[in-house]
Order: C-alpha cells, then structure tokens, then sequence
C-alpha cells in the first residue's frame, strides 16, 4: 500500500488517544481525515479545529459521501470497537482497505528510524520525554499521551526518524520495525487478551526479536540488552539523586562517559526511570548528553500522569491514570516523597471487569496504603460485567479505616467531607473527565472561602 496513493483516512474510533494522533499526522500531511467516535471529547473538538468531520453516531448515512470511494479511502480501525459496529462491518464487507491502528503506524513508521518504546508501565511518559529529546533532530513522534510542551499527542517532525509508544496491548507492537527499542517493565497485564503472563512475555520476546540495532531494558527485565537504572550497576546509571526546589537533581554514567547535575521536574523515581531510558535510547542515536540535559530540564510532563489540577498550600489535587495496581504504588510513593507529612484520599475507578478480577488482592494491597478510599464503580470500557465482580468485592479487600463507595453525583460532596490535604484521582476510564468537574467545584469552594 502507497500513502501517497490515499486521498482519505476514515477513523473508526477517532477520539481514542492513539488513533487520533494518527488522524491528526494524516490531517497535517494534507488527507482527508474524518471519522466516528462514541462520545465527544476534547481531543475530537480540537480535531475538528482542525477540519476533520467527526460524527458519533454508529451510521452509513453520517459518513461523508467521498469516503465511500473505495478506491481513494484507507479506513482505520481500533481494536476496541466492537464486533457489531455498523460502519466497520460495511467497510469490511464492501472490500475496502481496513486496517488496524497498529497496522497503519507500522506502514507510516517502517520507511524511518524508528525509536519504540514498550513496556507495561512507563511508555507513554518514556515516550513523550523521548519525542521531546528528539525534537530537536526533527523526529515526529506518535504519543499516548497529550505531552504538555506541545499539547498534543503528535510531535510533527519529518519523516526520517520516529518515535512510537509499542503497545503490548493486542500484541500490537509486532507490527512495528523498530531499530532502537527500549523495554520499561513486563508485568503482567492484558489478560483479557494474553490469557496467561507466559503469553505475554512470550510477546514481548518477540518484540525485542524485531530490533534490529539496540535493544535498552530497565535492570530486572529478563531480556538480552544495555541496561538501566537508579544507584545499581547498570550500562546506564542514574545516582546522587537529590530533591531541590521540588525537582529531581542527578548524575548519570553512560558506557562512555557520564554527566552531571541533570535536571528533572517530573516527581518519583520511576519518572527518574523513564528519563533515564529515553536519555539511553536518544544516547545511542546519537544525540549528545548536553542536549539531552538541557531538554530533560525543559520536560512539563504528560497530561494525566501526576499532573497537577490544584496545587496551594492548603490544597493539592493530583490526577493520573494508573489502572494498574504497578501505577497505584508508584503514585502513591511519589505522593508520600512529595508530601510525607500530610493525609492522603485517593478516589480510585476500576478499569474493566477482567483486570479487576485478575489483580483484585494486589488492587486491594495498593489502595489499603492511602489513608482514605473513595471507590468508584468498574469502568466497563470494551467488556460485558462478569458475576461477581464489582467494586463492593474490591471494597471488602481494602485494609484501610476510611473507606467507601461513591457515585459520581456525591463524588464532590464525599471529597469535601474528607479532611485530606492530599487528593489523587487515578484511572483510565472517564474519572479522567470527572476530574475537571472536580477541579471547578473544589476551586469554587475555596474562592468562597477567602
């Protein structure tokens, strides 16, 4: 398949943070980009600032007339959409080319240099701190995230060098060529699709076969390549980590040489981590580790990931996507290194009724290290509820005095009720719209207050 050949890209699922920021590079390399998404959002209202024609109802007739043009229309799917979906079944059944997300980043990215960053925890920070570092050798760079430097999940570079968030998910990471590739962690997760943890370390295996240069893992990670971490024997090591003015300050010994007093404003060491493996990885491409300090000190983080909604001294709102109890801990140990002398309240959203299952003691354990709960219902995403599995299950576990369910209609009146200094709100389902809902009232409260 010739991209040059393609007149216009359908999105089905355009809202989704992966697929639009492939809807977005086709939009500013001059195609005609429409699509379908369930709900807007703000990603699709800035993709229709952008001249994309987006619809959210599943029907023929909301699609534009000239993407019926076979002949001129590439269709792009994410796997999330569900198997009865109108639109994509008459694409499929009327012989269009369709294609996965992952099939299509692979076909854009294959003709690059292309940089993949894989992991079950840390890609999309990794990445984005990635694509900024190599901005500056104009890469463009395919992110999971809404890096905060751009505002955006695409940093659009030329079409030379690359950086890809690999997604183990759906085992879509095989698609991709890559010739530098790091791997973050390989814990288990996906067992909706993977079903057993050998299948997906068997799936990350095979990732690590397809870099053809330099593979970079973080110490631990049972793969063959230059290794990572902090104040450990590594290839490259991270040590002298200090906190000043509330960032992270340290030095780093690479194969070769080694360079001192780097700056890092993102909190946490595994943030510490994920710096260090974009710094490797941009390392071995060459950039040189001047540069790279002077674009780690200039990193404002990914939106969603520890990002401050409300920061006084009286008050601290923290918003994060952690779904995964890895990510629950890692929040939570950041949180008491940035405010180890105050209460915290975490108000947490299950996401799906499969990785609640499968995690639910080590859910439990992760949550029981805050000092006040408030629970959330499962947010079901692609999945049908399974008996028995709910969030009063993963209440009863919870080893903690303070804790209750909560609905979004009394979420603002239970986080008032609570006398915590420190408020996080984790997970991946739509808690992360909830939090802005939040963010105003809590505002308004304490404008009233003065």
């Amino acid at each position: 398949m010739n991209l040059n050949t393609i007149h216009n890209v359908y999105f089905v699922g355009i809202g989704g943070i992966g697929m639009s920021a492939i809807a977005r590079y086709f939009a500013a390399n001059g195609k005609s980009v429409a699509g379908y998404d369930k709900t807007p959002s703000q990603i699709t209202a800035e993709l229709e600032g952008l001249g994309v024609e987006i619809h959210f109802e599943d029907s023929l007739k909301s699609i534009p007339i000239s993407f019926l043009n076979k002949e001129k229309t590439l269709v792009v799917y994410t796997p999330a959409i569900p198997k009865n979906h109108v639109e994509l079944n008459y694409f499929l059944d009327h012989n269009f080319t369709v294609l996965k997300r992952s099939e299509i980043l692979g076909k854009i990215t294959e003709t690059t240099f292309c940089l993949g960053v894989a992991g079950t925890h840390g890609k999309t920070t990794t990445s984005s701190i990635l694509g900024h570092i190599m901005a500056q050798v104009k890469a463009t760079s395919f992110l999971g995230g809404i890096a905060e430097n751009y505002n955006s999940n695409l940093i659009l570079g030329e079409d030379k060098v690359s950086v890809v968030e690999a997604d183990e998910f759906d085992r879509s990471f095989l698609r991709l060529s890559p010739n530098i590739a790091c791997v973050t962690s390989m814990d288990t997760d996906h067992l909706d699709i993977y079903e057993k943890p050998e299948a997906l370390q068997e799936s990350f295996r095979e990732f690590a076969n397809k870099v053809s240069e330099t593979l970079i893992v973080a110490k631990g990670v049972p793969l063959n390549g230059l290794t990572y971490a902090i104040d450990e024997e590594a290839d490259y090591k991270a040590f002298n980590l200090k906190i000043k003015n509330g960032k992270y300050i340290f030095d780093v010994k690479t194969p070769s040489s080694e360079i001192k007093n780097i700056e890092f404003n993102l909190p946490g060491q595994h943030n510490v981590m994920n710096a260090l493996a974009a710094l490797a990885m941009a390392n071995v491409y060459g950039v040189s580790l001047e540069n790279i300090k002077q674009s780690l000190a200039t990193f404002k983080g990914v939106k969603r990931r520890f990002s401050y909604k409300i920061k006084t001294e009286d008050f601290v709102l923290i918003d994060d996507y952690a779904h995964h109890p890895t990510e629950i801990n890692a929040v939570q140990n950041s949180v008491r290194e940035m405010y180890p002398e105050e209460k915290v309240l975490v108000v947490f959203q299950p996401h799906l009724f499969s990785r609640t299952r499968d995690f639910i003691d080590d859910f439990a354990e992760a949550l029981s290290k805050f000092d006040e709960v408030l629970l959330l219902d499962i947010y079901p995403a692609r999945e049908l509820p399974i008996a028995g599995v709910d969030s009063d299950w993963l209440l009863s576990k919870i080893d903690c005095k303070q804790k209750k369910m909560t609905q979004k209609n009394d979420l603002v009146k239970d986080i008032k009720n609570s006398s915590a200094k420190v408020l996080t709100m984790l997970g991946a389902g739509d808690v992360g719209v909830m939090v802005n809902e939040v963010t105003k009232e809590l505002l308004k409260t304490m404008k009233n207050e003065v």
